[in-house]
C-alpha cells in the first residue's frame, strides 16, 4: 500500500479523535484498522500491541507508528504517528503558553483549583485499570508493593525500579507457552539504528558544544524519560516530578499538576505532558522565546526515540512474541507500574488535600505526611465528586474536568 490518501485519512483522524488515554486510543485503531478497514488481522493487531508493550514509550502511538509500518515502510510509519502526535502537541502549545501568560489570574487559579482535584480522581481511576490487568497473583502484588516502598519510603530512582521488576518478572511470574521462533535476520538494523541515535542525540550535541546548559540539561532529562517510559505517562510522571520539581526546581507540584490535567483535555498520548513542562521550564527561565524552544526540544528528544524503537525491531515481532521469558518480565513491568501509580496518586492527594506537607526521614526512610489541620475542603468535596463520576458513573473524562474546574470556580474562595 502506498501512502495515499487514505493512510493520511485514517490517521489523521485517529490523531484528531485520540482523547481518552491509551486504552481509549487503542480501541479507536482497533475499530479502524482491524474491523473497518482489515488492514491488519486480529492477530496480527495483538501481537504488534505486545510488543508496543514491550518498548519505553507511548504504546499507543508506536503502535499507530507500527501499523503505519506495516502498511508502507518507513514513510507510512512516520505519517502514522506523526499524524498521532502533532494534533495534540499544537493544542498543548497553545496552552502552555496562555497558562505562562494567565496561570495567575484569579480565576484562571480557582479553574485549576477543580481540574487538580479532579486529577487525583482520574489518577486512581487509571490505577485501578491497570492493577486489574497487571495484577495476577501473589508474586506480580509482591512486586507492585515493592515498587511502592522503594519510591514513596525510599525515594528509589524510577529506572532502577524497571530493571528490578524486569528480572523478578523473568524469574517469578508464570511463563506463557509458545513456539518459539527463529530470529530473523535484519541486514538494515545496524543503519536503522545509527540513523535514529544520530537525530536524537545530534541536537543535544550541539547545544552542549554551544554552552546552552538550560536546553541541554532539558534534553538530556528528557531523553532519559524516553528510555524509562514504561507502562505509559502516569508510571513516569512520579519520577518526572520529583526531579522537576525536587531536583531541578523548573517547576512546582501545583504546576506539575495543572499540566497533567491539561494534557488529560487532549487528544494525543499524554506523555505530551513532557511538552507543556518544558515549555513552563523555559519561559520561567527566559520567558516565551526559550520556552518555545525547550518545548520544542522535548517533542524532539521524547518521539524520535519512539519511533527508533519501532522502525529498528519491527522486523522481530514474530520472534519476540514467541519468548515467553520476555513476556514475564514484561509481566513483572506492569505489576511495578501500578505501584508507582498509586505513589503519583498519595503524593498528588497530599499536594491537593491539604495545604501543609512535610517529610520525616528517619534513616533510609523519607515519608511525606500532611498536616491534618491543613485540610482544603472545597479540592477534597470536587475530588470525591469526581472520582464518583468517572468510577461509579463512568462519566466521560473530558466532562469530568469541565464540571470540576467550574466546581473550583464557583466555591467561595476559604471554603
Amino acid at each position: 500500500m502506498s501512502a495515499d490518501k487514505p493512510l493520511w485519512r485514517v490517521f489523521g483522524r485517529i490523531g484528531l479523535l485520540s482523547f481518552g488515554g491509551p486504552a481509549a486510543q487503542i480501541a479507536l485503531m482497533h475499530r479502524e484498522l482491524v474491523d473497518a478497514r482489515r488492514w491488519l488481522s486480529e492477530a496480527e493487531f495483538l501481537r504488534a500491541l505486545s510488543f508496543c508493550m514491550l518498548l519505553p514509550g507511548p504504546e499507543a502511538m508506536q503502535l499507530a507508528t507500527y501499523a503505519g509500518w506495516r502498511l508502507d515502510g518507513m514513510r507510512g510509519g512516520l505519517i502514522a504517528g506523526g499524524l498521532f502526535v502533532v494534533p495534540g502537541a499544537l493544542v498543548i502549545l497553545a496552552l502552555a503558553a496562555g497558562y505562562a501568560a494567565y496561570g495567575q489570574l484569579p480565576l484562571v487559579a480557582a479553574l485549576f483549583l477543580g481540574v487538580k482535584a479532579a486529577v487525583v480522581a482520574i489518577v486512581i481511576d487509571a490505577l485501578l485499570r491497570v492493577a486489574k490487568r497487571a495484577l495476577k497473583g501473589p508474586a506480580a502484588r509482591c512486586i507492585a508493593a515493592g515498587a511502592f516502598a522503594a519510591i514513596f519510603l525510599f525515594g528509589l530512582p524510577f529506572p532502577l525500579i524497571v530493571v528490578a521488576a524486569a528480572l523478578a518478572g523473568a524469574l517469578a511470574l508464570p511463563r506463557a507457552p509458545a513456539t518459539v521462533q527463529p530470529l530473523p535476520r535484519n541486514p538494515r538494523l545496524g543503519a536503522t539504528l545509527a540513523v535514529g541515535l544520530g537525530l536524537w542525540w545530534a541536537p543535544v550535541a550541539l547545544l552542549a558544544g554551544f554552552g546552552q546548559d538550560f536546553l541541554t540539561g532539558i534534553a538530556v532529562f528528557f531523553s532519559k524519560l524516553a528510555v524509562v517510559t514504561f507502562g505509559g505517562a502516569y508510571a513516569v510522571l512520579a519520577y518526572m516530578t520529583q526531579t522537576v520539581v525536587q531536583d531541578y526546581g523548573w517547576l512546582t507540584t501545583p504546576q506539575m499538576m495543572d499540566a497533567l490535567g491539561l494534557a488529560e483535555t487532549t487528544p494525543g498520548p499524554l506523555i505530551l505532558v513532557t511538552e507543556f513542562v518544558a515549555f513552563l521550564a523555559g519561559a520561567g527561565a527566559d520567558g516565551p522565546a526559550l520556552g518555545l524552544a525547550a518545548a520544542v526540544l522535548a517533542l524532539w528528544v521524547t518521539f524520535v526515540p519512539c519511533f527508533l524503537w519501532v522502525f529498528a525491531f519491527a522486523p522481530y515481532v514474530e520472534w519476540i512474541a514467541s519468548r515467553p521469558r520476555l513476556g514475564a518480565a514484561l509481566a513483572g513491568v506492569s505489576a511495578a507500574v501500578v505501584g508507582v501509580i498509586a505513589t503519583l496518586a498519595l503524593w498528588f492527594a497530599l499536594h491537593v488535600f491539604f495545604a501543609t506537607v512535610h517529610e520525616v526521614g528517619a534513616g533510609p526512610f523519607a515519608l511525606t505526611l500532611p498536616d491534618p489541620g491543613s485540610l482544603q475542603t472545597a479540592p477534597l468535596l470536587i475530588g470525591l465528586v469526581a472520582g464518583y463520576l468517572l468510577l461509579a458513573r463512568h462519566w466521560n473524562l473530558l466532562a469530568v474536568l469541565a464540571l470540576s474546574a467550574l466546581a473550583g470556580a464557583a466555591i467561595p474562595p476559604g471554603f
